[in-house]
């Protein structure tokens, strides 16, 4: 099943994301400019095999809600998140303002 729903932030809107597959769900918070995500972002191949692509993500472990990846610490980020400012340790909630503030 996937479930879809917007968040709104200082006026500004992102879209939660949950995916349920056999034995694990996948979540991210995403917005026109970048998104995070559980643990099954692979931050690294982001970096090294697609950073032309300049894709700003982050990524969060051993979160299970959405409210989860919103209140945790991001454990790695992409170098593109990094020049925004967004860097390990971040919240969620916080990158995902970062992010959105870089919309207008």
């Amino acid at each position: 099943m996937v479930h879809m729903e917007p968040l709104e932030f200082d006026g500004h809107t992102a879209i939660a994301i949950e995916v349920q597959l056999p034995k694990t769900t996948l979540l991210a918070v995403t917005t026109r400019t970048g998104y995070i995500m559980c643990g099954a972002l692979d931050v690294g191949l982001l970096n090294a095999k697609l950073k032309d692509r300049h894709i700003r993500a982050g990524r969060a472990v051993g979160v299970r809600t959405i409210e989860d990846l919103l209140n945790a610490p991001l454990e790695s980020v992409t170098y593109a998140a990094e020049e925004l400012g967004i860097t390990s340790g971040t919240i969620g909630r916080d990158a995902i303002k970062i992010l959105l503030a870089t919309e207008n």
